[in-house]
């Protein structure tokens, strides 16, 4: 499985809009120049994660972009799946009239392999909010299970 530059960047972006909870709308060109981004990318990122209601818009000369909820409420599942539409596409169940080999009714001892990683990697996006992605590495590690690196 490889994070596309969608996801990477959708999180990128909410992460941004995170931090920036009490400042108010941000302009997608601002993240986009604040986070070192192609604008036209952040566009669309936003746009996607505006029709999926994890950001909100609003126009007019102050306005911009910001989180539809609090960080709390909006896991990195919620981020990814908005900006990429799908956290781990499965060939097999989004193509499958495509061969004969990965038809629905094809008996494929595979599958059920590939399910099962979805599911668990669904599972662990769901269980990381962006406000767990405020803090630092360290404390982020240990909300996910994984040992804090000691730096030599």
């Amino acid at each position: 499985m490889r994070i596309t530059t969608w996801a990477e960047y959708g999180v990128i972006c909410a992460l941004h809009l995170a931090r920036r909870t009490t400042e108010g709308p941000v302009t997608g060109r601002e993240i986009a120049a604040r986070e070192r981004l192609p604008a036209d990318y952040v566009e669309q990122i936003l746009l996607r994660m505006r029709r999926a209601g994890v950001i909100k818009s609003t126009r007019g000369a102050r306005g911009g972009y910001m989180l539809a909820r609090a960080p709390e409420e909006i896991s990195i599942r919620a981020v990814i799946h908005a900006s990429e539409l799908e956290t781990f596409d499965l060939h097999c169940v989004s193509h499958p009239v495509e061969t004969d080999r990965c038809a629905a009714s094809h008996n494929c001892s595979i599958r059920p392999v590939w399910v099962l990683l979805q599911t668990k990697i669904d599972d662990v996006l769901e269980s990381v909010c962006l406000a767990d992605l405020l803090h630092d590495e360290p404390a982020v590690r240990v909300k996910v299970g994984l040992p804090i690196l000691e730096h030599v």
